[in-house]
């Protein structure tokens, strides 16, 4: 397979195979997040929606039980962002990502935390944490009182970034609104010691869920950088292909790669989701006219997939015991009435007490 070329279909479809998206699955919750590498969880109801578009019978609960028994946690993780992810997973990603987040603090809270003892202040913030759980300007507060002259604010973002924490319940609960973040120290919280860094353990597990894919992908996903020595490394335990365009790609020598006429169903799915954030390179995806409008900057609109690909965008809106899902198509859809059965469920899921659903296609 080494140097073989995988066309956008190809490509497309093998993502879709690791990203569970080329037909709903009958399997445990814990084993989807950790099939999908995690989930992005900047806002707390879109891992829900994303594995409803993944799962056979998806129920928040299910989700929502795994954060409570522990096996599911909600930190800081890969391109500095919050993430779902399981238990095992954390502790994989954490020890890798630890230098950039500290490159993050920084660069965000560096000035305002000129002259405190960084050590220290992690230090104290772990004995202030230990047995318990604190708000972050709880924490904060406490952290003041070493350092009067700074902004707790500041002080206790620092301590996020510099320190292995998890957001226990009930962050990342599906309907929560508003609230401080709660913080734990991810080694009570799991009852378990840090692992030591392993970045080639990070890089499989990226490319179960994502490949093949290139080393700027995986650098995209992480957030890290300067990952070429170990990928060089693991060569002898991975295939490798090249895109049209001749980047080289890596992948594990076992990994589904089906058929490119494959039949994919309509998906729904949610903001910043793994099959937006998860490459560099996002042409396997939508082409860079439809990523000009569902990536904003930062932000990453949902979105839909019809045949595997970007045809469109969606929203819901609630008014009045009314739930409407508009969805803006970039180009016409060879069937429209199989978006609007997708879309009506996709209205059951979110606006379960709504006596009038709606589907809007423009």
């Amino acid at each position: 397979m080494n140097g073989q070329v995988l066309d956008r279909r190809a490509l497309n479809r093998a993502t879709l195979a690791r990203q569970l998206l080329l037909d709903r699955h009958r399997i445990p919750v814990v084993d989807a997040v950790h099939a999908l590498a995690g989930l992005n969880a900047q806002s707390a109801k879109d891992p829900y929606i994303g594995l409803w578009a993944r799962l056979t019978d998806f129920h928040p609960d299910e989700l929502a039980d795994l954060l409570h028994s522990k096996q599911v946690v909600r930190s800081c993780l890969m391109r500095y962002t919050q993430h779902l992810v399981t238990a095992d997973d954390f502790q994989v990603f954490r020890p890798v990502l630890g230098p950039i987040l500290a490159r993050v603090q920084r660069s965000g809270w560096g000035k305002r935390t000129e002259g405190v003892d960084l050590d220290e202040l992690v230090d104290l913030g772990t004995a202030a944490l230990r047995g318990r759980t604190l708000t972050r300007p709880e924490l904060g507060k406490k952290l003041q009182e070493r350092w009067p002259d700074h902004q707790a604010t500041a002080l206790g973002w620092t301590f996020q970034y510099l320190a292995p924490v998890v957001h226990p319940p009930p962050d990342g609960l599906w309907g929560r609104k508003g609230g401080a973040t709660p913080f734990a120290l991810a080694e009570d919280w799991l009852g378990v010691p840090p692992r030591a860094p392993d970045p080639a353990e990070l890089i499989l597990i990226y490319l179960a869920a994502f490949g093949p894919a290139s080393l700027r992908d995986i650098h995209a996903w992480s957030g890290l950088s300067r990952l070429g020595d170990v990928v060089d490394a693991l060569r002898p335990r991975l295939v490798t292909f090249r895109t049209e365009s001749g980047v080289e790609l890596f992948d594990l020598p076992d990994a589904p790669r089906p058929d490119p006429e494959t039949p994919v169903p309509v998906r729904f799915l949610p903001e910043y989701d793994n099959l937006m954030v998860g490459f560099h390179d996002r042409s396997r995806v939508m082409t860079k006219e439809q990523q000009a409008r569902v990536c904003v900057g930062a932000y990453i609109a949902s979105t839909l997939l019809v045949d595997g690909f970007v045809h469109g965008m969606w929203k819901v809106e609630q008014v009045d015991g009314t739930a409407v899902l508009d969805v803006e198509l970039f180009e016409p859809v060879p069937d429209p009435q199989a978006v609007e059965s997708e879309g009506l469920q996709l209205l059951r899921f979110l606006a379960p007490d709504a006596a009038d659903q709606r589907v809007r296609l423009t």
